[in-house]
């Protein structure tokens, strides 16, 4: 069985290069410079082979491409990406199977007609961000994005985004003590999956399919929040009549959120893969690392991920489905 690794983080070195002289937020990438697993591919190789049966999928890290440049030039810096990816998957087959392409969000037209040139060069799905520089994902100028998505019938990878410029009062301006981080991100992505439930949005595309970061975050433990707490949506609420639009819904909020797949990057949490294990199911289970986000700058979220799974009893069959069968079908590998 070789497990494939479904959200592991890479920049190829001349999309490095030019993203580099291209961020104005140094401190966004502070750490990405000296973290040689994010950019030295022969360092990568090394530890892929390390653990044996086991192969990556490679996609863009933080910051999103909209935040680094704006729309005249975000495509120029997507395509570069891509084209570093592919260029590593044609190299590195039994190591890089496939890519998670980049898309230029704040350019939409641009980023439809970069899904259809990463496609035909091998990406088997797209990385998007919780939000476009701050503009919510179900807003009209990006639904093409989806809709294109759902036609190639291939996975969309949700990742958050959020910086300290996101503060957690009022009354500052910054977020302290990386909680932007810890706590904001899980809600970034909770509210981003929730903008895309009741914008209608899985009834509009039935095939849409959509891989929600760190085991659909909030979701899962808010289970009784997002079930019963929002079949009573509207009654908190006197300015915006969303009993009305709960009656447009088909299926009960928490049935959308269902419609998620989840990947395993909880940083080795047991109670909480099975949170999300519980929640989500096995066959919309995924397993990810987020390498190489973790204190030892590669192998430890890899080597935890593992143990954790491996402890929790799965037979054969739902291994074989949450190592990479639910990712390969979802790819169409």
């Amino acid at each position: 069985m070789i497990r494939l690794d479904a959200f592991t983080h890479f920049f190829p070195m001349r999309y490095f290069e030019r993203m580099q002289e291209l961020v104005t937020d140094k401190g966004s990438i502070k750490r990405w410079v000296n973290l040689p697993m994010l950019w030295d591919v022969e360092a990568r190789l090394r530890m892929i082979d390390s653990f044996g049966d086991y192969q990556q999928l490679l996609s863009n890290s933080q910051p999103p491409i909209e935040v680094v440049a704006d729309a005249a030039n975000s495509p120029a810096l997507a395509r570069l990406a891509n084209d570093g990816f592919a260029e590593l998957c044609r190299k590195y087959p039994d190591h890089f199977p496939t890519f998670v392409a980049s898309l230029p969000m704040n350019n939409p037209d641009a980023a439809v007609a970069e899904i259809d040139r990463a496609v035909a060069m091998g990406a088997r799905g797209v990385q998007i961000f919780t939000n476009v520089a701050g503009k919510p994902l179900d807003l009209p100028e990006f639904f093409p994005v989806f809709e294109r998505m759902a036609q190639h019938d291939l996975p969309i990878w949700l990742h958050p985004a959020r910086s300290a410029r996101f503060s957690d009062y009022t009354s500052e301006t910054k977020s302290r003590y990386e909680i932007w981080f810890t706590f904001g991100w899980p809600y970034e992505t909770s509210a981003a999956m929730a903008r895309i439930v009741f914008s209608g949005m899985f009834d509009k595309l039935p095939g849409l399919k959509i891989i929600a970061h760190h085991y659909g975050a909030m979701v899962p433990f808010f289970e009784g929040r997002v079930g019963p707490g929002w079949d009573q949506l509207g009654s908190r609420t006197d300015d915006e009549d969303y009993g009305a639009l709960l009656a447009t819904l088909k299926q009960r909020p928490i049935d959308y959120f269902r419609m998620f797949y989840a990947d395993t990057a909880l940083f080795g949490s047991l109670s909480g893969t099975r949170c999300g294990l519980d929640f989500f199911g096995i066959d919309r289970s995924i397993f990810a690392s987020d390498c190489p986000f973790d204190p030892e700058g590669g192998p430890m979220y890899i080597r935890s991920t593992i143990d954790v799974l491996d402890r929790l009893g799965l037979d054969q069959t739902d291994r074989e489905k949450i190592y990479g069968g639910n990712l390969r079908r979802l790819m169409r590998l």
